[in-house]
């Protein structure tokens, strides 16, 4: 990229952040806008970006008002009306999505991209840990705060390597180069972009077509989807249970979770989860078959990083943990993500109850899965329903949170309660086991939760 300045609209998205973090690397000029100041747009205040929070277009820094000097980065979440982006058009700006940049700045590296429903941020986060700790580097975007780093962005001028988070949201996996793509799920979601199963799942078709000749591609056993890989691609599988990269001889105790990985070239013994959670098996099993794909897999170095890998924030994060109660946040926002998640919190404490404190994301998403989102959660022993959180979305009539309360099966451990009043509802649940989980804003009321519980 040769421009001296770069703008993001919408500076304050997860996978802008890691845009932004390249781009300070490299010497340039860094500001943007986004809607509202969060824990994320401070840091990266912090670190030199010029972040504004007015859409006015007279907010716009003096530096980034050449369009000669100046190269504008957006993501579809922005609507095409907003001040800011049609000042840029209008004024001969190069306007770009946040997908064709990384699509630019990674396509001369062998990279690893981490493609699916769910488990891609996990995944490719393990994938760079690993690396990370090892003699081959890499550098990394990615789809979450890695806990290890407290950054979403690692830099290795000397390596080669690039891990990338694959998103299929608006196609934007489809500017990407895999030299190795994974692709850990295709249940269905973001059907207001594609409208239905068979467009999503082609859409994941195509990604496996733009796998560079003599890549790989490692695929979850069982998926509907069904690759279109050029010859001379190879393409393997995982699962937990089967498949060319699989494990053995799981070992629960004392908190702790191992593994056998059973590979094409022999036997990885004991791999220690730093995450030991259920869902964290398959996602392992993924990341260390990408190295292995990539030729960029040590046992020894990997073993020791999955020990240390702390995760990404909101991804399975311990908020409180003493004897008899936890607190524990993740992100899962898809019913199949959704599920997954109680069910590793209910493998982890058997013994306990659980109450589930749920925000729903998007008024499309609830709609298209109100009843599956129900099932998931009336595995719960208790279930506190926030509003949905709208995100880029305007209200769609008759769908609210109500859709789902009403069909889940505990009828007397369920209600909805309004965001500001959680903190209390909670403490006054005499909860054991809490897991407060969704894509929006409810994390931010963890602070105030884990204050009431140990009041």
């Amino acid at each position: 990229m040769t421009m001296d300045n770069v703008y993001f609209v919408g500076a304050g998205g997860i996978g802008m952040a890691a845009l932004e973090r390249y781009f300070l690397s490299k010497g340039k000029k860094v500001a943007g806008y986004d809607r509202t100041p969060t824990d994320l747009t401070a840091a990266l205040m912090a670190e030199g970006v010029d972040i504004t929070f007015s859409p006015d277009a007279g907010t716009i820094p003096q530096d980034f008002r050449n369009p000669e000097t100046t190269l504008v980065v957006y993501t579809p979440a922005v609507p095409d009306d907003m001040p800011i982006l049609e000042y840029f058009r209008k004024g001969g700006f190069k306007v770009m999505k946040r997908s064709e940049v990384l699509g630019l700045i990674t396509r001369d590296s062998r990279s690893l991209c981490f493609a699916g429903t769910h488990g891609k941020t996990t995944t490719s986060s393990m994938a760079a840990h690993m690396l990370h700790c090892s003699p081959y580097g890499c550098n990394a975007f990615l789809g979450g705060v890695l806990r290890n780093y407290s950054t979403n962005f690692l830099l290795d001028p000397k390596s080669d390597l690039a891990v990338v988070e694959a998103d299929e949201y608006d196609r934007s996996f489809h500017h990407l180069r895999p030299w190795v793509a994974v692709i850990t799920s295709t249940d269905p979601d973001h059907l207001d972009i594609y409208g239905t199963e068979e467009a999503y799942l082609e859409s994941f078709a195509h990604f496996t077509e733009l796998i560079k000749p003599g890549g790989a591609l490692l695929i979850h056993e069982g998926l509907k989807m069904r690759p279109r890989t050029a010859p001379g691609v190879r393409v393997m599988t995982y699962s937990r249970t089967s498949g060319d990269f699989r494990c053995e001889n799981i070992c629960r105790a004392d908190g702790t979770l191992t593994f056998d990985l059973v590979t094409p070239s022999g036997l990885i013994p004991e791999v220690k989860l730093g995450v030991p959670v259920e869902i964290n098996i398959d996602n392992a099993i993924a990341a260390m078959g990408a190295l292995w794909l990539a030729g960029a897999f040590e046992p020894d170095s990997a073993r020791a990083a999955m020990a240390s890998f702390m995760g990404p924030k909101r991804r399975f994060e311990f908020w409180l943990k003493e004897p008899g109660r936890a607190i524990i946040d993740d992100y899962a926002h898809h019913p199949d993500e959704l599920a997954a998640s109680i069910a590793s919190v209910k493998a982890l404490y058997p013994d306990r109850k659980l109450t589930v404190a749920f925000q729903p994301h998007l008024f499309s998403r609830t709609r298209d899965f109100a009843p599956e989102f129900a099932k998931a959660l009336s595995a719960a022993d208790r279930v506190v329903l926030l509003p949905i959180y709208p995100a880029r979305e305007e209200p769609i009539e008759g769908v609210t949170s109500q859709i789902i309360l009403d069909s889940i099966t505990i009828d007397d451990k369920k209600l909805l309660a309004d965001k500001k009043y959680l903190p209390e509802e909670i403490k006054n649940s005499n909860f054991e086991i809490l897991l407060t989980v969704g894509a929006g804003d409810i994390c931010n009321q963890l602070p105030q939760i884990v204050e009431a519980a140990v009041d």
